[in-house]
């Protein structure tokens, strides 16, 4: 009878070694952090973003009047009011007009008050088609201010606007012969705190 054949000793099992562990949370942890700082950037990066590409409708806003001569071509402007959880009537003065491509028009938007209260409404807007927004461009708008209403009170608002001559130059626009312009407006839960100095008169200097 032949002896038995010696057994291998046993190996122990391999211990994880707390590096790893605080390695893989250390990464757990940088993701999450990531991920939060991602939703709180994402509203601004997205305003910026439509504010620069015109994505959405989202139209532009220039300091200046265009230098160049407006070009022969014209496109009809048409524009939409709307009015969102607010006792407001919203109207534009006209519904539709004919603009030059290039010429710096103004127009005017009329809201009223028809509550008992005082309210605050802030407006938000677009253009459509949405891939003209790039082209549509503002000098003076009411919707970048919230608007302070008292009750039974009117007020007659501005919109001051151009088509950038780039419109005409950009084969995709030519089928293009009505841009829309719309406007909602939303209210204010907390409007931001009126200065003193502008319900306060300021104090005279002197002797008249």
């Amino acid at each position: 009878m032949s002896p038995p054949l010696p057994q291998a000793p046993q190996q122990p099992a391999p211990r994880r070694g707390l590096g790893r562990d605080t390695a893989v949370a250390a990464v757990c942890g940088l993701v999450v952090a990531l991920m939060v700082g991602a939703s709180f950037a994402a509203v601004p990066f997205y305003n910026w973003f439509c504010r620069t590409t015109g994505f959405n409708g989202t139209t532009q806003v220039a300091r200046a009047v265009p230098s160049s001569a407006p070009l022969d071509r014209t496109v009809m402007v048409s524009f939409d009011s709307n009015v969102n959880g607010l006792p407001w009537k919203f109207e534009p003065e006209q519904r539709e007009i004919e603009v030059p491509i290039g010429k710096v028009v103004t127009v005017y938007y009329r809201i009223t008050n028809l509550s008992r209260s005082d309210t605050v409404g802030q407006a938000a807007y677009n253009v459509t088609p949405l891939t003209v927004g790039s082209y549509f461009t503002k000098i003076n708008c009411f919707c970048f201010t919230e608007q302070p209403l008292a009750a039974g009170e009117s007020r007659d608002m501005p919109v001051v606007f151009y088509i950038d001559p780039a419109f005409a130059a950009d084969s995709e626009n030519d089928t293009v012969k009505t841009i829309t312009l719309s406007y909602t407006y939303y209210p204010v839960r907390d409007p931001a705190p009126k200065p003193v100095a502008s319900s306060e008169p300021a104090p005279r200097k002197g002797n008249l």
